[in-house]
């Protein structure tokens, strides 16, 4: 039997994944399907881009064979050697052996080919590459993608977009105005926008949700976490092992990796609802800016000065170091000067916080009822 779902964004652009695993097209809808929407559908009557995934060692060794036979350039693609050939027509060929995964894009069909031996594998590649089939049809589109959290009123899709620098407080942001109720989740650290004539339109960009021990500790949420991991619940594959462990143990010290970064648990997007009862929003307006900054130690209160609309508040090729365009999914960039230029004249809100939860949820309601 041959399942498919074809996963949708509030703009019209769509993928079809098809598979005959049903977990495969069941983990991206899981993945996609909550911020944008996932739908079952005929397999036979699939337009547009489709990514065909499946576990079959005997066509991922064939693929490995054609990729050796073509002089592959090496790089690195999600953390792992990944060797490519490209055929004078656009065929794209890769294999990534440690992972047992192989692909074939045909740029003109359009249509990818994805085989493994690994389930997991599969359909985590499946689910990130569906997502990259969508993002190159959002830009090509006008689309530009921020480096922000954002909420969104369900009422009437006002939008509060969140910028900062690294560790400012982004995502900080956006689940504890989530949690209040009187906001749904639109994203927790990039996001789709376009001026679109009179607003600037956003939607979301589907992603697994990294949060620290001492986030989840401070929003009550450590405890119930921990419970469902020890009764056997799975977190998103990307969490390291250590960080599985010392959940199963209790034990709330950040772990660290060598570079510096924190290794923090890792929710799948329906787990945000279902975990942690918070509300995903499909698309909005933004209305105004916050600019948060976490001072430890410091009173949450709202400041007069913020740092305004920066180049790196901008996601583009040159900040994407784990996922690298190797199939040549996205068009080439445009200028982000008019988009910037808009958030600029937008109501903005600079304000300080700290590491008490509910005194910063305080301040950043009132940031957000001077902007609303």
């Amino acid at each position: 039997m041959t399942f498919a779902t074809r996963i949708t964004t509030a703009d019209g652009p769509s993928v079809t994944v098809i598979s005959e695993t049903s977990a495969i097209t069941d983990w991206v809808g899981r993945y996609l399907g909550l911020w944008w929407t996932a739908e079952n559908v005929d397999p036979g009557t699939a337009d547009g881009p489709v990514i065909r995934a499946d576990i079959d060692e005997r066509q991922h060794a064939a693929l490995g064979r054609r990729v050796l036979a073509g002089r592959p350039e090496e790089i690195a693609y999600a953390a792992a050697p990944m060797l490519v050939s490209r055929s004078e027509s656009g065929l794209v060929t890769a294999t990534q052996p440690q992972d047992r995964l192989s692909y074939e894009w045909a740029p003109d069909a359009p249509r990818m080919r994805i085989v493994g031996t690994d389930e997991t594998s599969v359909a985590t590649a499946t689910a990130r590459l569906a997502r990259e089939v969508v993002r190159g049809r959002l830009l090509a589109d006008g689309w530009q993608i921020l480096h922000a959290s954002a909420v969104t009123r369900p009422a009437d899709g006002a939008t509060l977009l969140t910028l900062g620098n690294k560790g400012a407080g982004k995502t900080t942001t956006g689940f504890l105005l989530a949690r209040t109720g009187g906001f749904q989740l639109l994203a927790n650290d990039r996001v789709f926008a376009r001026f679109d004539g009179e607003v600037i339109r956003v939607l979301p960009w589907p992603s697994a949700a990294a949060i620290g021990f001492g986030l989840l500790d401070a929003l009550g949420w450590y405890e119930s976490v921990r419970a469902r991991v020890r009764a056997g619940e799975q977190m998103h594959p990307t969490q390291k092992q250590k960080v599985t462990d010392a959940l199963l143990a209790g034990d709330r010290t950040p772990l660290w990796k060598a570079a510096g970064a924190e290794m923090k648990p890792q929710f799948f997007p329906d787990q945000l609802e279902t975990w942690l009862g918070l509300t995903l929003a499909t698309e909005g307006h933004v209305v105004g800016v916050l600019f948060p900054e976490i001072v430890p130690g410091g009173a949450p209160a709202l400041i007069t000065v913020a740092r305004g609309v920066a180049d790196a508040d901008f996601f583009g090729a040159a900040t994407e170091d784990r996922y690298p365009d190797v199939f040549g999914l996205l068009p080439v960039e445009t200028s982000t000067a008019e988009l910037a230029e808009h958030l600029g004249r937008l109501p903005h809100q600079a304000l300080n916080m700290n590491h008490d939860p509910e005194a910063s949820t305080a301040v950043l309601l009132e940031a957000a009822g001077v902007i609303l």
